[in-house]
């Protein structure tokens, strides 16, 4: 039986693969590694240092995520000692404007947003 409601096709569906794959990806140190890379690749200590808030357990953890999810590749580099770097793949610049539009529409509606929180705190 085919679906009649006009409305259905444009229904927001979370299935668990999506809910999954956007906690990993779009978590809070996975945007930070992310916008780091979008600027130019970077080995390991280079992220930690300009994401000082990260723990190490937290960035390898963050940069396994989103390796195995095809967003980031690691390269391992020829040079004496070895070293590995990371860099964004094409799979991963293609998250750039979905992020940039999320965050576009946070920084226009955030006064709204607090107000309402505030709202909700009084009240609760």
């Amino acid at each position: 039986m085919a679906d009649t409601d006009p409305l259905a096709a444009e229904r927001l569906q979370v299935t668990p693969p999506h809910r999954e794959l956007l906690d990993q990806v779009l978590d809070k140190w996975s945007l930070e590694v992310l916008n780091q890379l979008c600027e130019r690749p970077s080995r390991f200590n280079e992220l930690r240092h300009a994401i000082p808030t990260v723990s190490q357990k937290s960035l390898s953890a963050t940069l396994r995520r989103l390796e195995r999810n095809g967003i980031v590749a690691r390269h391992v580099l020829s040079s004496r000692p070895v070293a590995v770097e990371y860099r964004i793949t094409p799979l991963g610049k293609t998250l750039r404007h979905p992020v940039d539009v999320l965050l576009d529409w946070a920084g226009r509606h955030l006064p709204a947003i607090e107000a309402a929180r505030r709202s909700y705190d009084e009240a609760g």
